[in-house]
C-alpha cells in the first residue's frame, strides 16, 4: 500500500471524500489480495486511477479486474489525464456508475 496518493488520486479523493456523491468511498482499500485506489462498499464500486505504468501491465490489470468482478465488484478506470483535466466528466461517470446500485439508506 502506498503511503502517498498520486496527484491525480489525491485530486479525485478531494471530490469523493466526505460522502460528496451521497455514498462513502475508501482510499487504498484491500479487497482480497488487491489494494484498490478508491472503493465504495455501499455500491461495491471500485474506482481505479491509472498512470502511465498501467500501459505496461495491461494483462495483469485485466486479470485483476476479472478477479474483482468475480467477487461482485464493478470497476471503473480513469487515466491521470482524465482525472486532472476532465474532472467533471469523471465525476459524472462515477455518479452514473452509482445510479441504481445503491439501495435505500437505513
Amino acid at each position: 500500500m502506498r503511503q502517498r496518493p498520486t496527484p491525480s488520486e489525491s485530486h479525485l479523493w478531494g471530490f469523493l471524500k466526505k460522502d460528496r456523491l451521497g455514498v462513502t468511498f475508501r482510499r487504498q482499500h484491500a479487497i482480497g489480495p488487491y489494494i484498490v485506489d478508491l472503493y465504495c462498499p455501499q455500491a461495491q464500486l471500485i474506482v481505479e486511477v491509472d498512470g502511465p505504468y498501467h500501459t505496461t501491465i495491461l494483462e495483469a490489470d485485466a486479470i485483476r479486474q476479472r478477479a474483482l468482478e468475480s467477487l461482485g465488484m464493478r470497476v471503473v478506470r480513469f487515466t491521470n489525464t482524465q482525472v486532472l483535466e476532465h474532472t467533471d466528466a469523471v465525476l459524472a461517470e462515477i455518479a452514473a456508475a452509482l445510479t441504481g446500485s445503491v439501495g435505500p439508506a437505513g
